[in-house]
């Protein structure tokens, strides 16, 4: 029976639709039907492959607009239809979504118009596989949705059950009314919009002389990506950074230093006014009690330097009269994880804590990998083992969920 009421509110949205070619196609013509009762104008986009299990006629009726399939449309391409059409969309779906377009997403081609769309527009991309449960678990499909995801690119699905091909597990096209509420997710602010981050990351390095200095091997990389991805949450991001040779994240505010005293000056005269710190640099412990002027010269068998503790950045910040509400520290440890970094945060009095075992190959410092359990006084959640932008995004929807909480 046909539903009175439209299960989402898409009025006024374009919605680019991106028809790949997979069984799970059939359902794309209830799909538009559906998008258009909820107030959305539709635009379909098909591949190749996809026009052999539907017609274009059947979504041309259903949309009430002509299908593109192909880059090679000289009527269209003669005003750069494709631009045209990029620009158009408010917002772009790929359903289904097979494992080759999510590889050719993932890869960024663009030798058909379909992928072509994806890389010439700047509206949000919702993206619903649909595939054999095989295909979906394997590591590459899998690997191309963490590049995705970490991009930004939103999911929904896929769900569970029957298949045409005859096995049953997650493969499954997602349900009509959830993609429509997915999209219709992605109309609401993001999670972090005005929200303020602030972020520490990479090593630091104390100098002994002009020539040599007292570092350790941060990359960084964790913290630009988590920097990353509070800024894409919608959240108003400041980085201080240590030495690396790292991009700024677009739309960062980034300040650079090189000590450790430095890097305490930086965070404290930034921390007013934020919502969220979050200490993922590697910062030295001790530093030399001075640094000498002129290069030391080898003299001896031995050499001694005196050493002395720096300040404790996250306990100052958690202490501190400006307290953000939430201090986020991270734990590089080797063994006994998760007591070293329980008793991290209950001596510095933080909010979550971070820890990764970096004595485990493809973890932490200077890979491109990771993966974290996050504690808190109640609580813990494991980010399993995958890129850092992909890992980074997961702790950053965990700490929006902190923030939501407590609101």
């Amino acid at each position: 029976m046909r539903q009175g009421n439209p299960v989402a509110n898409l009025q006024g949205q374009r919605i680019l639709l991106g028809v790949s070619g997979g069984i799970a196609a059939y359902k794309a013509a209830e799909l538009v039907r559906r998008l258009r009762e909820a107030g959305a104008e539709v635009r379909v986009v098909m591949t190749a492959a996809a026009l052999h299990f539907v017609g274009a006629t059947t979504f041309q009726a259903l949309s009430g607009n002509p299908v593109r399939s192909s880059l090679w449309d000289e009527a269209a391409e003669a005003a750069m239809g494709h631009i045209e059409l990029a620009r158009w969309a408010t917002r772009v779906l790929v359903a289904p979504a097979t494992a080759n377009s999510i590889r050719r997403l993932a890869q960024g081609h663009a030798n058909d118009l379909l992928s072509t769309l994806c890389l010439a527009t700047e509206a949000p991309l919702l993206v619903a596989p649909a595939m054999n449960r095989v295909m979906w678990a394997h590591p590459a499909t899998q690997a191309n949705v963490a590049t995705l995801r970490a991009r930004g690119v939103a999911f929904v699905g896929p769900a569970s059950g029957d298949q045409a091909c005859g096995e049953a597990g997650a493969g499954r096209l997602a349900e009509t009314a959830d993609i429509l509420s997915a999209l219709e997710a992605t109309l609401a602010p993001p999670r972090l919009a005005g929200r303020r981050v602030l972020v520490s990351a990479g090593p630091t390095f104390e100098d002994i002389d002009p020539v040599r200095f007292i570092g350790n091997r941060s990359s960084g990389k964790m913290g630009f990506a988590v920097a990353a991805a509070a800024r894409r949450l919608g959240a108003e991001v400041t980085l201080v950074a240590g030495p690396v040779a790292l991009d700024t994240p677009a739309g960062v505010r980034r300040v650079d230093v090189r000590r450790a005293a430095q890097m305490r000056e930086a965070v404290l005269a930034a921390l007013p006014d934020h919502d969220v710190y979050i200490g993922a640099a590697a910062v030295a412990d001790y530093a030399p009690a001075e640094t000498l002027p002129q290069k030391l010269k080898k003299a001896g068998e031995s050499l001694q330097i005196t050493l002395v503790r720096t300040a404790d950045i996250l306990a100052d910040v958690a202490a501190h009269a400006a307290r953000p509400r939430l201090v986020v520290g991270f734990a590089a440890e080797t063994q006994d994880l998760e007591a070293y970094a329980r008793d991290k945060l209950h001596r510095k009095g933080l909010d979550l804590i971070a820890a990764n075992d970096v004595s485990r190959a493809g973890h932490g410092f200077e890979g491109d990998d990771n993966a974290l359990s996050v504690f808190w006084r109640e609580g813990r959640r494991d980010i399993a083992h995958g890129p850092k932008t992909a890992v980074a995004r997961e702790l950053m929807d965990l700490v929006a969920d902190r923030l939501e909480a407590e609101a």
